[in-house]
């Protein structure tokens, strides 16, 4: 009997074993079952808690999570367009990758993963309609026309006072729209929530501050600020500075330099202006003692303002500080503003007589006898100059041909000279004898100054009453007379 009871408890085990085995077993694959279908706990996607859920019930959050999507635009000036999932029908289409993680999952080995964590990442796919995108970004702010403004090139240019500086780049807000249309759909697959536009999303300056072509533009037009051209004219100072020069010139891109050819031609016009002197009216003391006021004559400097204007160029073009005298068309016997000085041949009409001073001392004087007032044949009255010494000379005229051993032309054809015809100078012989407009001297005083003057030296006639000169020669030497050494 005690061998049956044995058995049967034997029996009894063996059943309860297989009984709680099958019962384990079945445990185990229920979960394992479960877990087919369900992803294990402690498991995320791109973030999310996915325990326990299912690949429908995943997706369905993704689905929504997607519907929630907004996207702020912020443009240069910080103006926000809101971009909403509904706008461009942006929305979640499964391409099976949750499912995919899922048939990964190990279930039946699912007592051994179930503790541990399981993150996983996985690209979400969403489509949206771009044509409502690209209308929705065609109407944002920076893309109105009153809003634009496009951007300017840093460039040098000329300011009066402060001559050539460099007028910086402005950045502008005209926007790229592919480029900001490339940079918006870019953050949307990315699921960026701000997009901030930056420099690649503008049209940006072509040429800024820092370009080396206006660096050397800079340089260039220091090079001009610091030279002068000096004139070298006696009593006066004249410099023509660096700062107007800047304002003739203009650079190129290749850097080259261009003068304004009217400014220096006007410049050259200025001078003449201030410092010619030919047939200016002058002060001059008499021998006599008293002061006259005599104008007329061909006598005094003449800037020559083609060949000045020229020089100018060529000057300016190298660069280059100098000092120089204007280029004169004609010379006075001396500079400074008294261009008479001190060694001239006065002719006092009035009274008949003539002086020679050199360096101030008188060489020889003598009485004369000037043109016949009486037939029109006045000698002319101005400052002239002694343009030739001709040596056994031959006057000739309408009516008369004379032979002279020094003749001294001052205006045009009319000169000093001697006359060995007369017997007599000076009184008032010249107004029915005169001569035909030469300056008659007696042979001793026509000698001495041949001899001694030199060409050029000044010429000062005048009379001391009211003359009325008709000869040609004294209307043409009093007006336009002119003879260059």
């Amino acid at each position: 009997m005690a061998g049956k009871k044995h058995s049967a408890l034997k029996v009894g085990v063996i059943v309860v074993l297989i009984l709680l085995v099958l019962l384990v077993v079945g445990a185990w694959y229920g979960v394992s079952v479960f877990f087919r279908t369900h992803f294990y706990p402690q498991t995320t996607i791109n973030g999310m808690s996915v325990s326990l859920a299912d690949v429908e019930n995943v997706e369905d959050r993704l689905g929504a999570e997607a519907e929630d999507y907004l996207l702020a635009v912020h443009d240069r000036e910080d103006r926000v367009t809101y971009i909403n999932a509904s706008d461009i029908d942006y929305h979640f289409e499964s391409d099976g990758a949750v499912g995919r993680i899922l048939a990964d999952q190990d279930s039946m080995m699912w007592f051994k993963y179930i503790k541990d964590s399981h993150d996983y990442t996985v690209d979400v796919p969403v489509t949206y309609d771009d044509g409502k995108l690209v209308a929705l970004v065609e109407s944002m702010p920076c893309f109105k026309a009153e809003n634009i403004t496009p951007p300017t090139d840093a460039y040098v240019e000329y300011k009066d006072g402060e001559g050539f500086v460099l007028v910086p780049e402005t950045e502008g807000n005209q926007p790229l729209e592919e480029q900001i249309l490339l940079d918006i759909r870019a953050a949307i697959d990315a699921r960026q929530s701000v997009l901030r536009l930056g420099e690649a999303d503008y049209v940006q300056p072509a040429v800024r501050s820092d370009d080396p072509n206006l660096t050397e533009k800079l340089a260039v037009s220091e090079k001009y600020r610091n030279m002068s051209i000096t004139y070298n004219i006696e009593g006066y100072e004249q410099v023509l500075d660096g700062s107007t020069i800047l304002s003739w010139i203009s650079i190129g891109e290749d850097l080259s330099v261009k003068v304004n050819e009217d400014m220096t031609a006007a410049y050259a016009q200025q001078l003449a202006s201030k410092y010619n002197t030919y047939a200016d009216v002058r002060s001059f003391r008499t021998t006599l003692g008293d002061t006259i006021e005599i104008g007329g004559g061909d006598y005094g400097w003449i800037i020559d303002k083609k060949a000045e204007t020229a020089q100018l160029l060529e000057d300016i073009k190298a660069g280059e500080s100098v000092t120089r005298e204007p280029c004169w068309e004609q010379r006075a016997f001396v500079g400074g503003t008294s261009d008479i000085g001190n060694t001239y041949v006065e002719i006092d009409y009035s009274h008949q007589h003539m002086y020679y001073y050199k360096d101030g001392s008188l060489v020889t004087d003598s009485d004369i006898v000037s043109g016949n007032v009486t037939v029109g044949n006045g000698s002319p009255d101005g400052v002239f100059k002694i343009i030739d010494r001709k040596r056994d000379y031959t006057l000739y005229g309408e009516d008369y041909e004379s032979d002279v051993d020094y003749f001294m032309p001052f205006a045009y054809n009319v000169g000093l000279h001697d006359a060995s015809w007369r017997s007599s100078f000076g009184g008032t012989i010249y107004r029915s004898g005169g001569s035909h407009g030469c300056v008659n001297l007696p042979y001793d005083t026509a000698e001495t100054l041949f001899n001694t003057v030199e060409l050029g030296t000044p010429v000062v006639a005048y009379y001391r009453e009211a003359v009325v000169l008709t000869s040609n020669n004294a209307r043409v030497s009093n007006a336009y007379s002119y003879s260059s050494q």
